[in-house]
C-alpha cells in the first residue's frame, strides 16, 4: 500500500509539471479569474508537494465554477487514490461532457472506475468509446482487457462457486499479517510467512518464517519461528518439499545491498535452500545462477518430485512497477540447474503474474493474475498441463473467491478438496490471516496420495540416509523423489493415484533396494508403510530386482525394466572392484526343465543389457534356478509373483 501511494503522489505531480508546462499556451475551460486564481494556487501546492492544501483549492475552484475541468482531473486522481471511487466516478463524468478531447485518458480511467464499482454497462460503453479514439497498443490492450472483465464479471456474479472460509485459528494467526501458506503433504505441518516488526528501526518491519503443526484434533498449534532460517532481514514466501525436509524460499538485501552475515545474493531478493535434519535446519545457501539474477526472485513452488522450481520473477520497469512472469527450472543429472524458461503464454501475460504453487500432481499450475479477463485486480487462476507438456488455458477460480480486490496466496493441500489463502476480510484475529475452505470439484487438481516409508540397515537396523525414487512402471519416468532423514530414516513422498510404481531406494555403501506398490485410484492415504531394508555391500548380500520386467514366457527384457537396469548399472560403475551374480527364478507353473532354461535365458539377458552399458563381463556371472528356491508359496498368484525374480548377489 506504501508503495501504491508513492506511485500516486508521483502520477500527481507529473500532472502538475505537465500542467505548468502548458498553462501558457492552452486556454482554461473557465474564464472566472477568481477559479482560475485558485487552480493555479493549487497546481502550485502539487508542486511542492502539499496535496492537502491542492485539495482544499481545487475544491475552491469548482465551487466557483463546477464545470472548470482542469482542477477536477486533480480531484479525480485524489478521490482514487483516497478510495473514494465514486466521488472519483463523478469528477470524470463531468470532464468527459465538458471537454472531452482535453484529456484522453479521463475515459480510461472513467472506465476503470466503473468497472470496479460494478457498474459494467457504463464500464463497457467508456472502454469502447476510449478504444475507438486510442493509438497506443498498449493501452488499448488494456481497454480490451476491460471489456473482457466487464463480460466475465457479470457471468461470474451470477454463477458464483461454493466459497465457505474459516479461519485457522489463534495458533496460526495474530494481530500481525500472516500469507503464503505451504503445507506438508499430509497436511499435518503449515509454514507460512508473518510480517513483524524489525529490532532494526531503520528497517521498521520484517518478515520471518513460523511453522505450526496440527493436532489429532485437527487444531493447528502455537506457530514457531525458524531460528537457522530467519534473520532481521527478510525471509518469506516458501515452498516446502511434501515430506517438510526441504525448504526454498525468498531472502532480500537491506537497504545497503547487503545480504546479511553468511548469506551473498545477486539482486533485490534471491530463492535459497534449506534442509532439515532431525529438528535442524542447515544454514541458508544461495540457489546460484542461473535461478537467481540481478533481477526480482521471489514466491517459489517446488514439484513433488523435487526435480521442478516454479517461481516468479520481476524486472523493473520505469514507472517503478515490476514485471512480473512465471518461471520454471529443472534439476538436471548433474545437480545444477537448467536455464529458466518463462511458463506458457497461456499463463504468463504483458501484466503481472505472481503466488505461483505447482500442484503434488504436478499437472495443475494455481497463480495470480491480472492479466487475464477476471473480477479486476490480482485474481486466483488455474492451468492444467495437456498431454503433450503444454499448458492449457488460464481459468478463474470464479465469485466469490475471486473479487475486485488483490487476491492470492493459495495454496492447493495435497488430496486436492482444501485450500488455503490469505485475506484481510473482517472477523479475524488482524490485518491478513490464513483462511481454508473446500474447493469445489471443478477446480480441484489430479487426486494424489502420499506414502511413508523408513529406511534402515537390514543388518543393524538403524537409519540410513538413502535417495528414494519412484517411477511410473508404465512409461518409466521419474514420478518423485525424496531423501530419507540420516537419524530417522523416514521420508514421505506424494504420488498420483491409480497407478503402479516401481520404487528404488540407494545409500552409498549398499546395494539399492527394489519394490514395486499399486497406489489405488482416489486413494487418500496408501494403507501401508514402506520399510526399506538396505542390504551392506558385503560378500553374501541378496537384493530381489522386482521391477525387470519380460514378456511372457520370453527372456525379452521390456523397456519398462529400464529404470532398473540404469540403476544396477550405476551401482556397478561406482563401486568398480564390486562382482556380482544374476539369479534367474521362475514359479513352479510349467516343466521344470523349460522353467531351468528361462530362467538361465533371464538372467543371461540380464547380464548382456549391463555389459552393452559398458560393464566389464568378468565381473558378472549369470545362472538359472528355475523353481528351485522359492521366497512365497506357489498356491496363490501373488506368492507365484514373489518366487518369479531376478536376484543379485554380492560375489
Amino acid at each position: 500500500m506504501k508503495n501504491q501511494f508513492i506511485l500516486w503522489v508521483s502520477a500527481l505531480l507529473a500532472l502538475a509539471l505537465n500542467t505548468a508546462a502548458v498553462q501558457a499556451q492552452v486556454r482554461y475551460t473557465t474564464e472566472d479569474k477568481k477559479a482560475i486564481k485558485a487552480y493555479e494556487e493549487g497546481a502550485d501546492l502539487m508542486r511542492v508537494r502539499d496535496l492537502s492544501g491542492a485539495e482544499q483549492a481545487f475544491n475552491r475552484a469548482i465551487k466557483v465554477d463546477p464545470r472548470f475541468v482542469e482542477p477536477r482531473v486533480y480531484l479525480a486522481e485524489m478521490e482514487e487514490m483516497k478510495g473514494n471511487d465514486q466521488a472519483a466516478i463523478d469528477h470524470y463524468r463531468v470532464v468527459l461532457s465538458v471537454a472531452p478531447r482535453l484529456h484522453p485518458m479521463a475515459q480510461f480511467h472513467l472506465a476503470d472506475l466503473e468497472f470496479r464499482t460494478g457498474q459494467y454497462d457504463a464500464a463497457e460503453k467508456n472502454y469502447t468509446a476510449f478504444l475507438e479514439k486510442e493509438l497506443d497498443p498498449q493501452r488499448k490492450e488494456k481497454a480490451r482487457l476491460g471489456l473482457d472483465n466487464c463480460a466475465f464479471a457479470r457471468r461470474a456474479l451470477q454463477q458464483p462457486v461454493p466459497f465457505e472460509p474459516v479461519n485457522l485459528g489463534p495458533g496460526v494467526n495474530t494481530a500481525q499479517p500472516e500469507y503464503y501458506p505451504t503445507v506438508t503433504a499430509d497436511d499435518a505441518t503449515l509454514l507460512l510467512t508473518r510480517r513483524i516488526k524489525a529490532e532494526d528501526e531503520r528497517i521498521g518491519e520484517q518478515e520471518d518464517f513460523f511453522v505450526s503443526d496440527r493436532g489429532a484434533d485437527g487444531i493447528w498449534g502455537p506457530s514457531r519461528g525458524i531460528r537457522s532460517v530467519n534473520t532481521e532481514r527478510n525471509e518469506g514466501a516458501g515452498t516446502l518439499s511434501p515430506d517438510g525436509r526441504f525448504i526454498i524460499f525468498t531472502h532480500c538485501a537491506f537497504l545497503d545491498g547487503s545480504y546479511g552475515p553468511g548469506r551473498d545474493g545477486m539482486g533485490s531478493c534471491d530463492l535459497f535452500i534449506s534442509r532439515r535434519i532431525g529438528d535442524r535446519w542447515s544454514p541458508p545457501q544461495n540457489l546460484g545462477t542461473p535461478v537467481n539474477s540481478r533481477n526480482w526472485e521471489s514466491q517459489p513452488s517446488l514439484s513433488s518430485d523435487g526435480r521442478t522450481l516454479y517461481y516468479v520473477r520481476g524486472t523493473q520497469a520505469r514507472d517503478g512497477v515490476r514485471n512480473t512472469d512465471i518461471h520454471m527450472t529443472v534439476l538436471q543429472a548433474d545437480g545444477t540447474w537448467s536455464a529458466p524458461e518463462k511458463v506458457s503464454p497461456n499463463v504468463n501475460t504483458p501484466h503481472q503474474e505472481e503466488s505461483v504453487q505447482i500442484h503434488p500432481d504436478n499437472r495443475t499450475l494455481y497463480f495470480s493474475s491480472n492479466g487475464h479477463p477476471g473480477m479486476g485486480g490480482l485474481d486466483i487462476y488455474m492451468s492444467r498441463k495437456q498431454e503433450d507438456g503444454t499448458w492449457g488455458q488460464a481459468l478463474n477460480l470464479g465469485y466469490p473467491i475471486n473479487t475486485g480486490a488483490d487476491e492470492n496466496s493459495l495454496l492447493v493441500n495435497a488430496a486436492g478438496n482444501v485450500a488455503y489463502f490469505a485475506s484481510d476480510r473482517p472477523g479475524g484475529f488482524g490485518d491478513l490471516d490464513l483462511y481454508s475452505f473446500e474447493l469445489f470439484p471443478e477446480a480441484r487438481p489430479q487426486p494424489v496420495t502420499f506414502i511413508r516409508g523408513k529406511v534402515t540397515d537390514k543388518t543393524t537396523g538403524k537409519a540410513v540416509e538413502a535417495d528414494v525414487e519412484l517411477y511410473a512402471v508404465t512409461t518409466g519416468k521419474l514420478a518423485t523423489a525424496a531423501y530419507s532423514d540420516p537419524q530417522t530414516g523416514e521420508f514421505l513422498v506424494c504420488l498420483p493415484t491409480g497407478t503402479t510404481y516401481a520404487l528404488n531406494a540407494s545409500a552409498e555403501g549398499y546395494l539399492f533396494y527394489s519394490e514395486n506398490y499399486d497406489v489405488p485410484t482416489g486413494a487418500v492415504e496408501a494403507s501401508y508403510t514402506l520399510n526399506v531394508p538396505l542390504s551392506p555391500l558385503t560378500a553374501g548380500s541378496v537384493i530381489a530386482l522386482r521391477n525387470i520386467f519380460f514378456n511372457t514366457a520370453s527372456y525379452e527384457l521390456l523397456p519398462t525394466s529400464n529404470a532398473e537396469l540404469d540403476k544396477l548399472t550405476a551401482l556397478l560403475k561406482s563401486n568398480p572392484t564390486l562382482r556380482i551374480e544374476l539369479g534367474g527364478h521362475t514359479d513352479n507353473v510349467g516343466a521344470d526343465a523349460a522353467n531351468m532354461t528361462l530362467s538361465d535365458q533371464r538372467a543371461k539377458a540380464v547380464r548382456d543389457h549391463i555389459i552393452a552399458k559398458g560393464i566389464d563381463g568378468a565381473r558378472i556371472t549369470a545362472k538359472g534356478y528355475g523353481e528351485t528356491k522359492p521366497v512365497a508359496t506357489n498356491d496363490t498368484e501373488e506368492g507365484r509373483a514373489q518366487n518369479r525374480r531376478t536376484e543379485v548377489t554380492v560375489l
